[in-house]
């Protein structure tokens, strides 16, 4: 049991230490003398950062046979003080009891066992369950085989990992190890979880140059995440004033922002949008503005962000004028001009 806790404190671990019933089934367990019994106990091994799970049972030799059945309403009390000589029978491990992974991964869903002696009738198998439903992924006994995912040469020596080629949405859920060695049973549950980053992007550029006056609607899309909940926040921060090396002006939250619906893709994953109508005005030139998107698959949020130029209404609009009514007199004239002419031309 050392060996297969070995790394860890004392108290990093959560011990739990239970009678174990065979419901009345007697199998002569081969390290035991030909007129001793066996009593037996489960002893469960927890790392309190969810680092591993370890499984064991203990052999307490004994001169009286199991009671039957029902052992377990007529049990011996172990009385404060009493000391049990018990000797490890068989252990299970596994250093996955929670996986976090994302979509098209590759994983390997750890479980190890070992018994105290060679040649042991050992049935292993691996099974699936999520929400009610359940299926049997593979199964190993001396004599048969049925389905994939383990190794044999490996599983020999007692590794019985399973291999997830390509996650799907439809892996997640609970994977269930369970080694089989009359009258011992045991399993170890290895949670998988889908969690798929999002990919985030804005409908600008780094910069973007507006006139005043000019609304523009700016998006930022967190795409192709799971599962459903995400965070998506604009802020906005002025630029440092000029000359002044010490303080950076705080980020503002962005008002009136607008989150579209969650729309479900095909691969079951989720998309999502924020956006606000951006009104320029000569004192926002300069500003930056920061779209955060938080989701429980990220370490830190992701940020995207772009700065805005505000040009004043263009100066050429009023000589383009100027031109234009210049042009139109000078054409009236001309028109003036020639309707004259032709009514000097009239005869009396």
């Amino acid at each position: 049991m050392r060996h297969y806790v070995e790394g860890a404190e004392a108290e990093q671990l959560e011990c739990e230490l239970r009678r174990y019933s065979t419901q009345g089934i007697y199998v002569h367990w081969p390290s035991q003398k030909a007129r001793e019994y066996n009593h037996w106990f489960s002893v469960s091994l927890k790392h309190n950062l969810g680092l591993f799970t370890v499984l064991g049972f203990l052999r307490h030799p004994s001169d009286q046979p199991p009671p039957g059945k029902q052992d377990y309403l007529s049990w011996v009390p172990i009385t404060d003080g009493q000391t049990l000589t018990t000797s490890v029978a068989m252990v299970m491990k596994t250093q996955t009891p929670l996986v976090k992974t994302s979509l098209r991964s590759e994983q390997k869903l750890h479980c190890r066992f070992s018994v105290d002696h060679r040649g042991a009738n050992t049935t292993v198998e691996w099974h699936w369950q999520r929400r009610g439903e359940r299926a049997r992924l593979f199964s190993h006994t001396g004599r048969s085989r049925q389905g994939s995912g383990v190794a044999l040469k490996a599983l020999a020596g007692g590794d019985a990992s399973y291999s997830l080629p390509f996650t799907k949405m439809s892996s997640e859920g609970t994977y269930v190890c369970s080694v089989q060695v009359n009258p011992l049973s045991a399993s170890v549950d290895v949670n998988l979880l889908i969690e798929e980053p999002p990919r985030v992007s804005l409908n600008v550029g780094p910069t973007i140059t507006l006139q005043e006056g000019r609304d523009h609607k700016v998006i930022c899309e967190a795409e192709n995440y799971y599962p459903l909940d995400v965070d998506i926040e604009w802020h906005e921060q002025d630029p440092s004033p000029p000359g002044h090396r010490v303080g950076v002006p705080l980020p503002k939250v962005v008002p009136n922002i607008l989150l579209s619906s969650h729309k479900q893709n095909q691969d079951m994953t989720f998309s999502m949008s924020a956006f606000f109508y951006l009104q320029p005005s000569p004192k926002a030139s300069g500003r930056q503005f920061i779209c955060s998107v938080s989701h429980k698959s990220l370490r830190m949020p992701i940020k995207k962000s772009f700065i805005l130029i505000v040009e004043e209404p263009s100066s050429w609009l009023f000589p383009l004028l100027s031109v234009i009514l210049l042009t139109l007199l000078v054409l009236t004239l001309r028109h003036l001009h020639s309707v004259r002419g032709r009514s000097k031309k009239k005869p009396f």
